[in-house]
């Protein structure tokens, strides 16, 4: 199965999970759980060895710095990280000859920033493999994590209806809607107006959901989004760069704090998902980030397969 699914996405970009099909993605979680089942096992096999990975860092991050280091080691490559004012556009040269240059050096090119038009345009420029390890618009990279935490805890996706609540209109909400159309899934996105999707990603996705079968729902009703979900999620409600809306967004969505009231409107076995940081007693409590029902920290072990599995499908050998 690794094989098949590295040769069909090998050079291939991945800025978000729409650029997938329900096929590659299913296998791209088969090869995730592949490869953490070796790990635990201590098995040693390095079917990236003398390949070598830049990771530019716009944004800073905890998980996704360590995560692909540490993907990086388990399969052999050599990671190089540049973040912050020393990132690889940093220096006021232009984006081609930035990327030209950089692809000299490296098998891949993992990018956490800002715009997607910025991480399409370095896409755009690159012959090797571009990755998106964020954007404003789209985190493919934590959707595949938290599809294989889901898949872990109930053994398949399909059919199963998820919830997420808070800011609808940022990255994760819009990761989960095309991770639930592609692996026909249920999403329901519980916002506030003024914080719903973005209209070009719910046209978009809800043509996959036509043909997938998943059913999509966007409403101001927390209650309603939740009602017998299954996996009930929620994400920091003033991101990075968003730190002059702080107080605002606090009172927008201070009626969709995910608590106990709220996830006792979901199915008996639900879990709880966050792609954290979290700001405990904002947008989750402590209650509930601290239950048997919280996944979080699967979650944020997932990160380390799932882009192991990606580097190792998507760099070619």
């Amino acid at each position: 199965m690794s094989d098949t699914i590295g040769s069909a996405l090998a050079g291939r970009d991945l800025l978000k999970l729409g650029d997938l099909t329900g096929e590659e993605l299913h296998q791209l979680l088969e090869l995730a759980a592949q490869i953490k089942t070796r790990l635990a096992r201590g098995e040693c096999e390095y079917p990236l060895a003398h390949k070598r990975i830049g990771i530019i860092m716009q944004k800073p991050s905890l998980r996704t710095r360590v995560s692909f280091e540490a993907a990086c080691g388990a399969l052999g490559a050599q990671p190089i990280v540049l973040e912050g004012k020393g990132n690889a556009f940093s220096r006021g040269e232009s984006v081609k000859d930035t990327v030209l240059t950089l692809e000299r050096y490296l098998d891949a090119l993992v990018l956490r920033t800002y715009e997607d038009s910025f991480i399409a345009e370095v896409a755009e420029h690159a012959t090797i493999p571009v990755i998106n390890a964020l954007t404003d618009g789209f985190h493919p990279c934590q959707g595949l994590a938290d599809l294989l935490t889901m898949k872990e805890h109930f053994g398949k996706l399909e059919g199963l209806t998820i919830a997420y609540v808070g800011d609808g209109s940022n990255n994760m909400a819009h990761t989960y809607l095309e991770a639930a159309a592609l692996m026909r899934m249920n999403v329901r996105i519980g916002a506030p107006l003024g914080y719903h999707p973005d209209p070009a990603v719910l046209d978009a996705v809800e043509k996959i959901a036509l043909n997938s079968g998943a059913r999509i729902l966007v409403t101001t009703d927390p209650v309603e989004a939740v009602k017998d979900a299954r996996v009930v999620i929620t994400d920091t409600w003033a991101s990075m760069g968003q730190e002059d809306e702080r107080e605002r967004r606090l009172v927008d969505l201070e009626s969709y704090q995910v608590n106990d009231e709220l996830m006792a409107q979901a199915a008996p076995d639900a879990i709880f998902m966050h792609c954290l940081p979290a700001h405990r007693g904002e947008e989750v409590t402590d209650e509930v980030i601290d239950s048997d029902a919280s996944c979080v920290f699967d979650e944020a072990e997932n990160r380390l397969h799932a882009q192991a599995a990606l580097l190792q499908s998507i760099v070619p050998v």
